[in-house]
């Protein structure tokens, strides 16, 4: 059954809504403080959250509520997010929705207009019957396949990919820090949650940072928290991500990317296992298990001193590699029948099969965007298609569809071609496509929100 979220500062406002959403919904849960939004997000599960734009602090711009809603977005992306507003018009409606809220609603609200909302954003989401998996955690598990299958889904048949969750299997119940390596989009969250759930630290929190998103300014004040008055906003005492996984698992997404002071900082922590806040003298113990994941070459950084070797050390006691979906080919298509029935599902589609010819052209395509970008290509392909099978036709990337797209074996060898000049291209068709808008256009390419930025400023578009 769907649960639901308020977060609002003003507590008439949580009230009443609980008051009329308890009545419909089996888990409301509120809160007045929107700094505890990350770990509500990361350990609640929520199906929707119902989002206040304006809190006292931000005299009423709706900034605050623009940039609580990308923080939701980044961590789950598949959360509905309704946003609620004393003073909304047409513009800020149009701005919501453009950021990726489902739907937009003002307070003071009317009742049956609140529940229609709520209602026709989680029907958006395939929700709305409460069956809808939980993002991130397993599914089922087949271990004596070495086979996997999660929200996330990825699905275990390769050689590579069986030895991957066979060492998860051996190491998930020890403490170790383990690193994480391999391309965008391949799944190297799906295993640092697999890990944290076979763990014994199962039933504590599970908190994800992308590090790639922290500027240096932001570093400690992030991980290990700030007091009132650190500096000019910080308006209340918070905990780091550290103090909120206590007990739990930290997964910090994108280590290999972090400069060389904020290693420094890094590494005190976790030599020492306590963590001060920004404006505080007092060190609180922490007791967390690490995972760390990079898709950078981290050894090539060691070699020319970008990345502090002894911090790798401490990071890597055991490393597990995510191939690259082309480089395991068999399971190109147990991953896009999975999606495809699970889409099919969501969407009440009758879209039953890939046809061989389409299963020809999935396993010759390079999939850039690895796991994540055939799962949202079969989710595109899934809605838009006319027929009971999916065709070559039913497949877009960009503007482009799949059955035009040169295969490896038809292009001419040229690594700038294939990986770079390929990767603008589909992303300046997406952005196109979309509008600019960087939520659809994020969940076409199969990539996050950060990353899809980071790629908008690497190509100047």
């Amino acid at each position: 059954m769907s649960k639901i979220l308020i977060i609002d500062d003003d507590v008439d406002v949580l009230s009443a809504a609980k008051l009329l959403l308890k009545r419909h919904y089996p888990q409301v849960d509120i809160e007045k403080n929107p700094e505890r939004i990350p770990f509500l997000i990361n350990n609640g599960h929520y199906d929707l959250v119902l989002l206040d734009m304006n809190f006292q602090r931000d005299n009423s711009s709706g900034r605050e509520g623009f940039l609580w809603l990308d923080r939701i977005l980044d961590i789950n992306p598949t959360t509905a997010v309704v946003l609620i507003t004393a003073y909304g018009d047409v513009e800020m409606a149009v701005r919501a929705i453009k950021a990726g809220a489902k739907d937009f609603v003002l307070k003071p609200w009317e009742n049956e207009k609140l529940l229609a909302t709520l209602q026709n954003a989680l029907e958006q989401t395939g929700r709305s019957d409460g069956d809808a998996a939980v993002a991130g955690k397993p599914k089922s598990e087949a271990k004596a396949t070495g086979t996997l299958a999660t929200s996330s889904s990825l699905i275990a048949v390769s050689p590579a990919m069986r030895q991957v969750f066979a060492t998860v299997d051996r190491v998930a119940e020890t403490d170790a820090n383990v690193l994480i390596l391999g391309e965008n989009g391949t799944g190297k969250d799906v295993v640092a949650r697999a890990l944290h759930q076979r763990s014994h630290r199962r039933d504590r929190p599970f908190i994800s940072v992308d590090l790639g998103a922290l500027s240096d300014s932001l570093f400690e004040s992030e991980l290990f928290g700030h007091v009132k008055g650190a500096f000019t906003d910080a308006r209340e005492d918070r905990a780091g991500r550290f103090e909120e996984a206590q007990g739990g698992t930290i997964f910090l997404d994108e280590i290999g990317n972090i400069s060389l002071p904020q290693q420094a900082k890094l590494l005190t922590v976790l030599q020492q296992r306590v963590v001060t806040r920004v404006g505080s003298n007092k060190s609180k113990a922490i007791d967390v298990r690490l995972i760390c994941a990079t898709n950078s070459p981290i050894y090539q950084h060691v070699t020319d001193r970008s990345f502090r070797q002894d911090l790798l050390y401490r990071i890597n006691t055991i490393e597990i590699h995510i191939p690259p979906l082309r480089e395991r080919p068999e399971d190109i298509l147990p991953l896009g029948e999975f999606f495809l029935k699970s889409y099919r599902k969501q969407y009440n589609r009758k879209v039953a099969s890939i046809s061989p010819a389409l299963a020809r052209q999935l396993q010759q395509y390079r999939w850039p965007g690895n796991v994540r970008e055939l799962q949202h290509a079969i989710e595109r392909a899934v809605i838009l298609a006319q027929g009971n099978v999916l065709e070559p036709e039913d497949f877009y990337f960009g503007t482009t569809p799949l059955a035009s797209i040169p295969t490896e074996k038809e292009l001419p060898f040229q690594e700038n071609l294939q990986i770079e000049d390929m990767e603008k291209k589909l992303i300046q068709g997406a952005m196109q496509k979309y509008h600019g808008n960087i939520t659809e256009v994020a969940r076409e390419l199969g990539l996050s929100r950060q990353a899809l930025y980071r790629r908008l400023e690497k190509y100047g578009i």
